[in-house]
């Protein structure tokens, strides 16, 4: 195929993902990158505890906060294209990655077909995280890594992968041992002339990017890892059995692909002289899951960046299979592979917790044109498990907002319970404890919830019109719900139906309501 073509089709499939996905994945996503970057661009914003403690770099939401800035000095800086042109800046990354790894394959069809076809890749290549970008990394990496013949290319790529994701050395242990190994040059030599060099050079520019930023000499990785891996402060977040990365978290991102992959793994370790590249591919993955495994957070996105080593594992018994297949044996297998990766990425793109990004348009909307009878602007709560939902960098409006933290306990405490705990243990008496109720105006203007949690606040949001009904999932866990809500705080004149008589008969006298924020006795709301 022509190059440009292949490149052409592999940029439709990446931009097209732009488009489709239109569903929530995890809270790093924003959190991480777009929302520390509209603080670095426009001076408003909320970062989170990773960055005050300096575990993240700044060198990737730098990268988008200088597109941001570029759109505000063209005065293009609207909330839409805050969120699509750093999307379609990932794609575009993702793009390259997959061409490279076309290339890096010997421009097999069959590498062409699954690097386009897996529905993770689908789902999570135009998405903002920096385990996406890692993915991208190692695929570049890996596609200039000399598996035959001499090049340190691929060090450039590697460094900054694992400068920015430093669980990413992982990978490339066992392959710079390989290089070390099978290479014409001294060990010496490329050790102090090659790796030495390439990571004291991007090393160096990083630790200067981020100590300009956090304002104090900090080494993120370092950082990184003494939080996440050494004080294990990830637990926190959740844990799983040393065993879920290979029974769950990889078979789940590889889905149907995990068929061939196993395949080539058998044939590889059968005739190992036949694969030598997927022999060493296969051992960076086992160390890679071998390592993983011994934390006990775990997330599908942490095992991303080894779908390419797999896919490539899985190309090559591909290969070499079709040579005696049967034409239609080719084409039953590829159909099969086509359906059963399009038919989750459907799914989860579009249906699957996609209430967070229909809410945040309507909460834009709130944003730029509410007015209370005070006149003053809109002022958001958000009674949910915290970052279930994107913030500033999409609604772009200074305009006040309060999430339920999550914190770790970085103090040590005993019986540490963060605010998200504390709140969903007792919502009563947290919004008690936390939300003035009178005057009515003192109360936050709108409030976003799932509706699991509406039964048990009711009394609270007898003072709330329910403004948008938005459908979420289709699964209950135990603080998510099927649909999120958004109430509106009732305004002079209003009335609200909401479980006001049950209420009224059980707990709140009329006398307990200000004369001057008081309701007309008559219900004239729905």
């Amino acid at each position: 195929m022509r190059l440009l073509y292949v490149f052409g089709l592999i940029l439709a499939v990446r931009l097209a993902s732009v488009f489709v996905v239109k569903t929530y994945f995890v809270p790093d996503e924003y959190w991480q990158s777009l929302e520390v970057a509209h603080k670095l661009t426009f001076g408003y914003g909320y970062l989170t505890w990773e960055w005050v403690q300096g575990i993240r770099s700044y060198v990737y939401p730098l990268a988008i906060a200088a597109l941001y800035k570029l759109l505000a000095l063209l005065q293009l800086d609207s909330a839409q294209l805050l969120v699509l042109l750093p999307r379609l800046l990932q794609a575009l990354l993702t793009t390259y990655s997959d061409y490279r790894f076309y290339v890096w394959t010997g421009k097999r069809k069959w590498a062409l077909f699954l690097i386009l076809v897996p529905w993770f890749s689908f789902y999570t290549g135009s998405r903002t995280l920096a385990n996406t970008l890692e993915a991208s990394l190692i695929t570049i990496a890996l596609s200039y890594f000399p598996w035959h013949g001499e090049g340190t290319t691929y060090l450039w790529p590697a460094a900054i992968c694992c400068f920015l994701r430093p669980t990413a050395a992982i990978i490339w242990l066992p392959l710079a041992l390989y290089h070390l190994r099978k290479s014409r040059l001294s060990v010496l030599e490329l050790i102090l002339k090659r790796f030495f060099v390439i990571g004291l050079l991007v090393a160096g520019v990083g630790i200067a990017i981020d100590t300009y930023w956090h304002g104090q000499l900090i080494v993120t990785p370092w950082e990184f890892l003494k939080y996440n891996i050494f004080n294990n402060i990830g637990s926190f977040y959740g844990s799983h059995p040393w065993y879920w990365y290979f029974i769950s978290g990889l078979p789940t991102v590889l889905g149907i692909n995990t068929l061939p992959f196993i395949f080539g793994l058998v044939q590889t370790v059968r005739k190992s002289e036949k694969f030598p590249v997927s022999k060493q591919l296969l051992i960076a993955i086992l160390v890679s899951l071998l390592v993983l495994s011994t934390v006990e957070h775990k997330e599908l996105r942490f095992v991303s960046s080894l779908q390419p080593l797999c896919l490539y594992v899985a190309s090559d018994v591909l290969s070499r299979w079709s040579y005696n297949a049967s034409r239609t044996k080719l084409w039953l297998a590829a159909f099969f592979i086509l359906l059963l990766n399009a038919l989750p990425a459907w799914y989860f793109s579009t249906v699957h917790q996609k209430g967070p990004i229909e809410l945040m348009p309507k909460l834009r909307d709130i944003a730029h044109e509410y007015r209370d009878e005070r006149d003053h602007r809109a002022n958001i709560l958000f009674l949910m498990p915290c970052h279930s939902t994107p913030y500033y960098s999409h609604i772009h409006e200074n305009v006040t907002m309060r999430f339920l933290t999550c914190e770790p306990n970085l103090q040590q405490q005993e019986n540490f319970k963060d605010e998200a705990d504390r709140f969903y243990d007792a919502p009563m008496h947290w919004l008690r404890s936390h939300i003035p109720v009178h005057p009515r105006t003192s109360l936050p203007t709108h409030v976003v919830l799932f509706d699991s949690l509406s039964d048990k606040i009711s009394e609270f949001l007898t003072n709330y019109k329910l403004l948008h009904h938005i459908e979420h999932a289709e699964f209950v866990e135990s603080r998510i719900g099927k649909a999120i809500l958004v109430y509106q705080r009732l305004q002079s004149g209003e009335e609200n139906a909401f479980n006001r008589k049950d209420f009224q008969d059980t707990e709140q006298p009329a006398s307990a309501i200000e004369p001057e924020e008081a309701l007309p006795s008559q219900n004239l709301f729905n």
